[in-house]
């Protein structure tokens, strides 16, 4: 076992001041996560799924016996217990510890980061929310930073009106300083969004080999346009093949 709740438990700080609390931390964080790994996006099945054998069996305590969280108590939990700032702080790090705890048991060669933004479409009004004209809706524009194996390293919750690479060093930072002196082979990939000097000269300074994508550009375009015109000539055996196949077949 990796241990990772344990981990979590080491990290997050139970801030109630109750002295009946019917479930601990852990096991809500238990039943939040496994709650949507099951498909739920929010909480709202707490109740029914509170009953369910095997949640209960995850929660762990009081639940084995009884029920685990309801509705009210995980609402409560999410944007309350779980929401204050030393929480927030310790779940924007909590990601990292965990994938430092599978690679202990997993030594690697070496790392690659992907960086890159998202949209999170929005209905209502819900605090932080923007238009944003590029996906033409009302959304969030969270950033992210994955390694080579699709876990997720650290991430930011922004304003859904940012520029793609808005706080990319807040994020990408504490990353890199996890794995500062760990591997020779380091590597970053992003997007022309992430195309600036700035960009350039932390990774160079942090000894980072990198591929980002420059935005497209008239001078760009007149330089290497030698290189995308089609080449010319018969095609291949094959392809004329299955081309007149194609043809007879549209014509049957």
């Amino acid at each position: 076992m990796l241990g990772l709740m344990v981990i979590a438990g080491q990290t997050l700080a139970d801030a109630r001041t109750g002295r009946n609390g019917r479930h601990d931390l852990i096991g809500m964080l238990r039943q939040s996560v496994f709650g949507r790994v099951a498909g739920y996006e929010d909480v709202n099945d707490a109740d029914r799924l509170g009953r369910d054998p095997a949640m209960r069996g995850i929660v762990g305590g009081r639940a084995a016996t009884k029920q685990a969280a309801s509705t009210s108590q995980m609402g409560r939990f999410e944007t309350e217990w779980l929401a204050n700032d030393a929480n927030l702080v310790a779940l924007a790090d909590l990601g990292g510890r965990w994938i430092d705890q599978v690679h202990s048991r997993r030594p690697l060669n070496g790392i690659v980061l992907d960086m890159d933004s998202s949209v999170s479409e929005t209905y209502g009004d819900q605090e932080g929310t923007a238009f944003n004209g590029h996906f033409a809706c009302t959304c969030y524009h969270p950033l992210f930073v994955f390694n080579q194996f699709g876990d997720l390293e650290r991430c930011a919750l922004r304003s859904g009106n940012v520029h793609s690479a808005h706080g990319w060093k807040d994020v990408l930072e504490p990353v890199v300083a996890r794995y500062r002196g760990k591997f020779k082979r380091r590597y970053f990939r992003a997007d022309a969004a992430f195309a600036n000097p700035e960009v350039y000269e932390f990774l160079e300074d942090e000894e980072f080999k990198y591929a980002i994508r420059l935005p497209a550009n008239q001078i760009l375009q007149q330089k290497i346009g030698y290189l995308l015109k089609r080449p010319v000539g018969r095609p291949p055996s094959e392809v004329r093949r299955y081309y007149a196949n194609f043809s007879y077949q549209a014509q049957s």
